[in-house]
């Protein structure tokens, strides 16, 4: 089985691809790097953003096009990036407010009734009465 493997490996090119969106590198064929860059105006994207892509154009009230969405997402990953590359002028205090607005949002949240669990009540007596 080993060997198999090895053999169907030997026969594919394999490249290292990078997403032009989010960063993440994924080791792909030659090939199948070829269909997305030409899906994607010479873009490759991964399979995550690709669907977050494809989710974009569903989603929106308007009509826009695959490229439009594209550059959206793209847009929407690099403002999350930097916000990671961005430490934090003081992380207590900002874990402090996130706790915060966890605990409000879920004061806010509506609240279910309690469940009443149904009681079952017996109104006769199990066994048969015997009238002699």
């Amino acid at each position: 089985m080993e060997l198999a493997k090895q053999a169907i490996m030997k026969g594919t090119n394999l490249a290292f691809a990078k997403c032009e969106c989010c960063g993440l590198t994924e080791e792909c064929t030659e090939e199948y790097i070829k269909r997305v860059r030409d899906r994607y105006s010479g873009r490759w994207i991964c399979g995550l953003c690709s669907e977050a892509v494809k989710e974009e154009v569903l989603r929106t009230d308007d009509v826009i096009g695959k490229e439009e969405a594209l550059i959206q997402h793209m847009n929407f990953c690099k403002k999350f990036n930097n916000l990671l590359l961005i430490p934090p002028k003081n992380p207590t205090q900002e874990l402090i407010s996130a706790v915060k607005q966890l605990l409000l949002r879920s004061l806010d949240s509506p609240r279910s009734s309690p469940v009443r669990k149904a009681c079952l009540v017996r109104s006769e007596s199990c066994f048969s009465a015997l009238n002699s």
